[in-house]
Protein backbone atom coordinates (compact mmCIF):
# COMPACT_ATOMS: atom_id res chain seq x y z
CA UNK A 1 0.00 0.00 0.00
CA UNK A 2 1.13 3.51 -0.68
CA UNK A 3 0.48 6.68 1.47
CA UNK A 4 0.75 9.84 -0.23
CA UNK A 5 0.80 13.29 1.86
CA UNK A 6 1.19 16.63 0.97
CA UNK A 7 1.91 19.85 3.32
CA UNK A 8 2.58 22.97 2.62
CA UNK A 9 5.97 23.35 4.12
CA UNK A 10 8.56 21.86 6.51
CA UNK A 11 7.17 23.16 9.69
CA UNK A 12 4.57 20.50 9.39
CA UNK A 13 7.49 17.75 8.65
CA UNK A 14 7.93 15.46 11.60
CA UNK A 15 11.40 14.84 11.36
CA UNK A 16 13.57 12.19 13.57
CA UNK A 17 16.56 12.01 15.06
CA UNK A 18 19.63 14.25 13.04
CA UNK A 19 16.80 15.74 10.35
CA UNK A 20 15.06 16.95 13.73
CA UNK A 21 18.00 18.67 14.81
CA UNK A 22 18.32 20.45 11.53
CA UNK A 23 14.74 21.25 11.33
CA UNK A 24 14.54 22.62 14.63
CA UNK A 25 17.54 24.69 14.09
CA UNK A 26 16.55 26.07 10.50
CA UNK A 27 12.80 26.89 12.39
CA UNK A 28 14.72 29.07 14.99
CA UNK A 29 16.22 31.05 12.04
CA UNK A 30 13.29 31.60 10.36
CA UNK A 31 14.29 30.47 7.26
CA UNK A 32 11.76 27.60 6.89
CA UNK A 33 10.18 28.78 3.75
CA UNK A 34 13.54 28.64 1.91
CA UNK A 35 13.94 25.49 3.22
CA UNK A 36 11.00 24.42 2.08
CA UNK A 37 11.90 25.77 -1.55
CA UNK A 38 15.66 23.95 -1.47
CA UNK A 39 13.87 20.85 -0.99
CA UNK A 40 10.89 21.12 -3.75
CA UNK A 41 14.00 21.73 -5.88
CA UNK A 42 16.06 19.23 -4.74
CA UNK A 43 13.35 16.59 -4.99
CA UNK A 44 10.88 17.81 -7.77
CA UNK A 45 9.11 15.02 -8.56
CA UNK A 46 8.21 14.48 -4.23
CA UNK A 47 10.11 12.32 -1.56
CA UNK A 48 9.70 9.64 1.24
CA UNK A 49 9.96 10.98 4.39
CA UNK A 50 12.66 8.88 4.45
CA UNK A 51 14.89 10.91 2.13
CA UNK A 52 13.65 13.97 2.91
CA UNK A 53 14.58 13.56 6.38
CA UNK A 54 17.93 11.96 5.39
CA UNK A 55 18.42 15.24 2.99
CA UNK A 56 17.96 16.91 6.30
CA UNK A 57 20.46 15.24 8.30
CA UNK A 58 22.97 14.23 6.06
CA UNK A 59 22.83 17.33 3.97
CA UNK A 60 23.92 19.90 6.37
CA UNK A 61 26.64 21.43 3.95
CA UNK A 62 24.31 21.84 1.18
CA UNK A 63 21.96 23.01 3.40
CA UNK A 64 23.97 25.85 4.85
CA UNK A 65 25.56 26.86 1.36
CA UNK A 66 22.01 27.18 -0.19
CA UNK A 67 20.42 29.28 2.79
CA UNK A 68 23.31 31.41 3.11
CA UNK A 69 24.30 29.88 6.62
CA UNK A 70 28.01 30.12 8.22
CA UNK A 71 29.21 26.57 8.01
CA UNK A 72 28.76 24.25 11.39
CA UNK A 73 25.55 26.18 12.08
CA UNK A 74 23.92 23.17 11.54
Amino acid sequence: MKITKEINDLSQFHAWSGGMTTLNVIKELGKVDELTALVEEMFPNGATETEINDFLWFETDVIERALGLPSDTL
